[in-house]
């Protein structure tokens, strides 16, 4: 896809995590070698893509922009088929993006997860890694439960002890304790 890959494609998924950490996102523009004006620049794109009536949509627009996934799994929930995708991505190389499509190309869910055999020790209420840790690695410990905050790159997950885990595009951003 002309001006957006996978760099380019993290600079978007930045965009959303500056909204509760804008300390790690800056830090991690240097990382990708970018500027804050080539991160707006892919954002904007990201999202005339988005909105254009000639763009692919759904799976086929993250297929032309991050191209062929590293991953693809046939899965089957209930009476539904559904295919998993994932890439690498280059700021996260314990992490890939994941995009579970239905019958279409239809994108259902997309989020970081845990790359095999990552380094990252093992989530516990006691320790979570902002920016290591996935919701995937948070929602499965004893008591965990997941709250909808209403916003579809977020998730939150309550523990008990009132610790609140806060997630954007599936990274942990944030841990809140009483």
């Amino acid at each position: 896809m002309r001006g957006l890959a996978r760099r380019e494609f993290c600079l978007v998924l930045l965009r959303r995590m500056a909204d509760v950490r804008p300390d790690l996102t800056a830090a991690a523009l240097p990382r990708l070698g970018a500027t804050r004006a080539e991160a707006h620049a892919a954002h904007t794109r990201w999202q005339a893509l988005q909105h254009s009536p000639r763009a692919p949509r759904g799976l086929a627009l993250r297929s032309a922009v991050l191209g062929p996934p590293e991953e693809l799994e046939d899965r089957r929930f209930g009476d539904l088929d559904v295919q998993v995708r994932r890439w690498p991505l280059p700021l996260w190389p314990h992490l890939w993006w994941e995009v579970l499509s239905g019958p279409g190309g239809t994108v259902l869910n997309e989020h970081l997860v845990r790359a095999p055999g990552s380094p990252v020790p093992a989530a516990s209420a006691g320790r979570l890694l902002v920016w290591e840790h996935v919701l995937d690695d948070v929602v499965g410990l004893p008591g965990a439960r997941g709250v909808d905050p209403g916003v579809v790159t977020r998730w939150a997950v309550h523990l008990p002890g009132d610790v609140r885990a806060l997630f954007v595009w599936g990274l942990l951003q944030q841990v809140q304790r009483p």
